[in-house]
């Protein structure tokens, strides 16, 4: 099954919103728990109230061991604590002795020890119990009794049902949950909208993409695009620029190929047509076919390297070459050539390796190519030089030929294709230059064509390509 790519807006909101979402959770619950406990301490006060009330009503009757604790509370005073008559108050109070005095005798006993309090000055302590089958909230007061006879500690108990508590804390449950809620939703449309018009620009790229043309690869607008967005339309600017340079190319390959192959293969067919109807002999006919057919041949394999020249530009994982080696190879290769023309011959290259980043075939179609213009163009018997240098950064290989070097018209035209000069030996197809260029281009390297003058007078041409050192 084909994985589905993550949409942009919805990292963004469910990145954001979930934990916002559950940041408001949290807080809702936390804020929950603190409304109760406040709810819990104000309704303690009056528990406490009422316990007090009750105190005021204690007194000690008879002396010594025979004192005890007398109320003269009647329940019917504790109405006006119950609140709304939906809770109930219940009480009981105990004598020195623990006794029963008054109030609800069925009342649960205290619990055995009291804490220390720290909200209320008083000797009292809180908490929840039961009562008759009713989740009741306790209050125990240890309130001292005393009068000029006999004095004790009693024990004042005070209950009261739940209902008022829990119908207050449904009422803070909802106001809280309202208010979180109209917080998340006021988040939530915040959020949407800035995302929105956040990636607006994105979605306004990708329909400028979308409704161009096939063959349109002009530069997207860049000036109104957000500072995050710039280098994605830079770089897509920069392939857009790289297609269009190799677009551009394959047509003028396609051009320029059908047109200089047209030439050759019209000559080929006359020769052939000339051939069958005997108007030349055949070793003539044969003979002038073959050069055809090899100059053809020649023609197609430089355009088939020039065409390779460019994807040698897009390629940025090239291997270690020893240029040294390259060029010792090709001036074997090319030994037969030069013997028949019994050139001067010099080869001078360095003991040991220049290493350069290139592919071989592409080191190997430089130096070729360079040497053979230099043998097109040296006059029979006459002096041609080959030499590598490095130094610390760069190398360099320069072919010096004892050639007419180059004229004015041919420099400002000097690397295109099909340029070429008349004094050439043979007819040349005009692709050398060009191919060497365009490789050392792709090589990060330079290339310079140079007339060598002595009084003026043009004694030969020095050809000089440079290339980055490889760092090994």
């Amino acid at each position: 099954m084909k994985h589905r790519p993550a949409s942009l807006r919805r990292t963004l909101l469910l990145g954001i919103l979930l934990p916002v979402a559950g940041f408001v959770v949290i807080n809702t619950v936390v804020l929950y728990r603190q409304a109760l406990a406040a709810a819990d301490t104000a309704y303690d006060r009056t528990l406490l109230a009422t316990a007090k009330s009750l105190s005021e009503q204690l007194n000690v009757e008879g002396r010594g061991e025979q004192a005890r604790v007398h109320s003269t509370l009647q329940y019917s005073a504790l109405e006006a604590f119950e609140a709304d008559n939906r809770s109930r108050i219940f009480y009981r109070v105990s004598g020195f002795a623990g006794e029963m005095v008054s109030g609800f005798e069925d009342l649960p006993p205290p619990r055995a020890q009291l804490p220390d309090q720290k909200i209320y000055a008083a000797l009292v302590h809180f908490y929840d119990d039961e009562y008759r089958g009713m989740p009741v909230r306790m209050a125990v007061l240890l309130q001292p009794v005393a009068s000029s006879s006999a004095q004790g500690m009693s024990t004042i108990q005070v209950a009261e049902t739940l209902e008022l508590r829990q119908t207050l804390a449904r009422q803070i449950l909802l106001d809280t949950l309202w208010r979180q809620a109209a917080l998340v939703i006021v988040i939530v449309g915040v959020v949407v909208f800035v995302v929105q018009r956040a990636t607006r620009p994105v979605r306004a790229l990708s329909h400028a993409l979308t409704a161009r043309n096939d063959n349109d690869l002009s530069p997207l607008p860049a000036d109104d695009a957000p500072r995050e967005l710039q280098p994605l339309v830079e770089a897509t600017n920069q392939h857009m620029q790289r297609l269009s340079h190799l677009l551009e190319h394959q047509k003028r390959f396609v051009r320029d190929t059908s047109h200089q192959l047209r030439t050759p293969l019209a000559v080929l067919k006359t020769q052939v047509q000339s051939a069958r109807r005997g108007d030349i002999p055949p070793a003539q006919a044969l003979e002038e076919i073959g050069h055809t057919v090899e100059r053809a041949t020649e023609l197609a394999n430089q355009m088939l390297a020039l065409a390779k020249v460019e994807q040698l530009r897009e390629d940025r994982d090239a291997p270690l070459m020893d240029w040294t080696d390259v060029v010792r190879k090709v001036a074997l290769d090319l030994a037969p050539l030069i013997a028949d023309l019994s050139l001067d011959f010099s080869l001078d290259l360095p003991a040991r390796a220049v290493t350069v980043r290139s592919h071989e075939w592409a080191l190997r179609e430089l130096s070729r190519n360079l040497l053979h213009n230099a043998i097109q163009y040296t006059p029979t018997g006459r002096r041609l030089a080959v030499a590598l240098v490095a130094d610390a950064q760069t190398a360099a290989l320069t072919v010096s030929d004892s050639g007419p070097g180059i004229s004015a018209a041919l420099r400002e035209r000097l690397f295109q294709p099909f340029a070429t000069e008349p004094q050439r030996r043979s007819g040349g197809t005009g692709l050398g230059l060009a191919i060497c260029h365009g490789i050392t281009q792709s090589l990060g390297g330079s290339i310079e064509l140079v007339n060598r003058e002595t009084h003026g007078t043009v004694q030969g041409l020095d050809a000089t390509v440079r290339l980055p050192l490889a760092a090994t």
